[in-house]
């Protein structure tokens, strides 16, 4: 883990894209995103969003910047060498369940 706010945190549901536009199109809150997407653009749709938790797959790396701005908008990151599929399988395995439609 790389950047942690609030490691108390808990989440009610989590989201695997990597489609920021298929996020923005659903009620986030409580929930953590999933995504190969390592960008500024991903960190910018959490804030909007209200996810408070992103896991970056496929041994994705943030970068300085990313790092910063999550840090200036309480969002822990998570850097995973696993897959999307595996990361979403170990979450739903463990009791999470995916965002309600």
């Amino acid at each position: 883990m790389l950047f942690a706010p609030d490691v108390s945190a808990s989440y009610a549901s989590a989201f695997a894209s990597d489609l920021m536009s298929d996020v923005l199109c659903h009620y986030m809150e409580n929930s953590l995103l999933i995504t190969g997407l390592c960008t500024l653009q991903a960190i910018r749709t959490a804030e909007i969003s209200s996810i408070s938790c992103i896991i970056f797959a496929r041994g994705k790396r943030a970068s300085k910047e990313m790092l910063q701005l999550a840090r200036e908008h309480s969002i822990a990151i998570i850097e995973s060498a696993l897959t999307m599929f595996e990361i979403s399988g170990k979450l739903y395995k463990n009791g999470l369940n995916p965002i309600p439609e």
